[in-house]
């Protein structure tokens, strides 16, 4: 943990601290800065998805019986696993 001392616009700690439901300065701060982090990170996670090409062409087949989704021997696979 670092230690710090600053100044902070009330207004905007009180505002912060009613929007995160925190009861502290220290908490409202922590929280401030972990939801920034956080929003930065998803940022990041939705810009590696759209810099990947995706065909959806056909992709309602994808998931049927045949498709490489077909769960169907799933059940039995278990049943026989359990029987063995």
């Amino acid at each position: 943990m670092t230690r710090i001392t600053v100044d902070v616009n009330d207004e905007w700690l009180d505002a912060a601290r009613v929007e995160l439901g925190t009861d502290s300065k220290v908490a409202t701060i922590n929280a401030a800065l972990h939801a920034f982090a956080i929003r930065r990170k998803a940022a990041e996670i939705v810009a590696a998805f759209d810099s990947v090409q995706i065909d959806f062409g056909d992709s309602h087949h994808a998931w049927g019986y045949g498709g490489g989704r077909d769960l169907s021997r799933l059940a039995e696979d278990a049943r026989e696993a359990d029987a063995a």
